[in-house]
């Protein structure tokens, strides 16, 4: 599982304008696979712990209003930063990504992810 994990990481570390950190985890364990930033005082395991209570808190709202849509994505704008929480699409993991705006705008940070993460949603 690690090959393709790592190549990931890679990937999105080379290849997104303004990357700051990246990490997999997954849903029902809380355990997180894969993660790094780029700064040492940016811990994305603990940001990937916080943004699964995010994820357990959309999936609970979705199931009290009665929806049948799944998560795609969860967006948190910051003043400096984007964080991006996607969701695969069987709700098992998820992959939480975070870009300085500085260097990142939203459409192309999502197409980025979009494109990379296909090789995750598909071995994971």
């Amino acid at each position: 599982m690690s090959n393709f994990l790592n190549q990931f990481t890679e990937d999105i570390k080379s290849n997104v304008p303004g990357y700051v950190a990246v990490s997999v985890t997954e849903v029902s364990t809380g355990v997180c696979y894969v993660s790094h930033s780029n700064k040492d005082d940016f811990d994305p395991e603990i940001a990937s712990a916080y943004n699964l209570e995010v994820v357990k808190a959309k999936y609970k709202a979705i199931d009290a209003l009665g929806l049948s849509s799944k998560i795609q994505d969860i967006i948190i704008t910051l003043t400096d930063q984007i964080h991006i929480i996607d969701v695969s699409e069987n709700g098992e993991y998820f992959i939480y990504l975070a870009v300085d705006t500085s260097n990142a705008n939203l459409g192309m940070t999502r197409a980025l992810l979009k494109k990379y993460k296909k090789d995750v949603v598909s071995n994971m």
